[in-house]
């Protein structure tokens, strides 16, 4: 019996080793393929939300591609009408055509017109500088307040207030006025072309001082008449370029309510003149 049992006993155990590496064995199996399930089902969570986003980028394309050939068609339908204005304005006589061609040869003509007169305004305004400059340089050692030499709106002005030239009152050109004028005749005679105005101006005092001199406008006449004979029978200058005249009251530069305002309001002014004579022989040629 014992030898028997021994051999069943020892078969049973070798089955049943057999049976655990088998059962071990599909485990792992059973463990990988799960794995490989997992794996699967995450790349194809990831595959499905690609798709998704690649369906809209298409739907936005698509829009895109729906909008663009939108305005194409409306380009298209501009230029159809563009070209057919132009078809339109080119369909013109040669009586037209000649009639464009003077306009054009006109506007060339006058376009060349107007550079010559802005090039002899350049030139004066150049002309006017360089008198100012000589006016300062020659005068450069006089105060400021009493003589300002300017150009304004194309206009050369001397202003020289009364206290270098006359007494209170008075018109007759005091010498030590002599130092002023004198410079400022210099200037002056080297520009033989020159034509000039001499103005008078007082405050709004009214004059009391009786004589000769019945108001304010007497006075800077008789001021601006002093001024040109000096200027004439002392220093030289031709008689048929200057002129004399008083402004009174009416063009003050400051308020004549204060002491500094009448100040500046009482002064004689010399305007170089502008050359009209010069300028209308520009316009002459050009007449119709």
């Amino acid at each position: 019996m014992k030898r028997i049992f021994l051999p069943v006993l020892s078969a049973v155990f070798l089955f049943s080793c057999v049976s655990t590496k088998k059962y071990k064995k599909s485990q792992a199996e059973t463990a990988a393929i799960q794995a490989q399930y997992t794996t699967a089902q995450s790349s194809l969570t990831d595959c499905n939300t690609a798709k998704d986003e690649l369906t809209r980028q298409k739907s936005a394309l698509e829009n895109d591609i729906a909008n663009l050939n939108k305005q194409m068609d409306l380009l298209k339908q501009n230029n159809t009408s563009a070209l057919k204005q132009l078809e339109d304005l080119s369909v013109i006589t040669g009586a037209q055509a000649e009639s464009i061609k003077k306009s054009m040869e006109n506007i060339g003509a006058k376009d060349s017109y107007i550079q010559t007169l802005q090039q002899q305004m350049a030139r004066k305004d150049s002309l006017n500088m360089a008198l100012v400059m000589n006016l300062k340089g020659a005068v450069g050692n006089m105060n400021d307040q009493d003589i300002n030499i300017k150009v304004d709106k194309g206009v050369v002005y001397i202003d020289i207030s009364d206290k270098l030239l006359f007494k209170t009152a008075k018109f007759d050109v005091t010498p030590e006025a002599n130092t002023v004028l004198g410079k400022v005749a210099a200037v002056l005679k080297n520009q033989p072309d020159i034509e000039f105005m001499v103005e008078g101006h007082t405050d709004n005092v009214e004059y009391k001082g009786g004589g000769y001199v019945l108001d304010n406008w007497d006075l800077s006449v008789k001021r601006a008449t002093s001024v040109v004979r000096i200027l004439q029978k002392k220093y030289g200058l031709e008689p048929s370029k200057m002129s004399a005249a008083g402004r009174g009251e009416y063009k003050p530069i400051e308020d004549n309510s204060t002491k500094e305002g009448r100040a500046a309001n009482r002064r004689t002014r010399i305007v170089i003149l502008p050359q009209l004579d010069q300028f209308f022989k520009l316009l002459e040629p050009n007449k119709g």
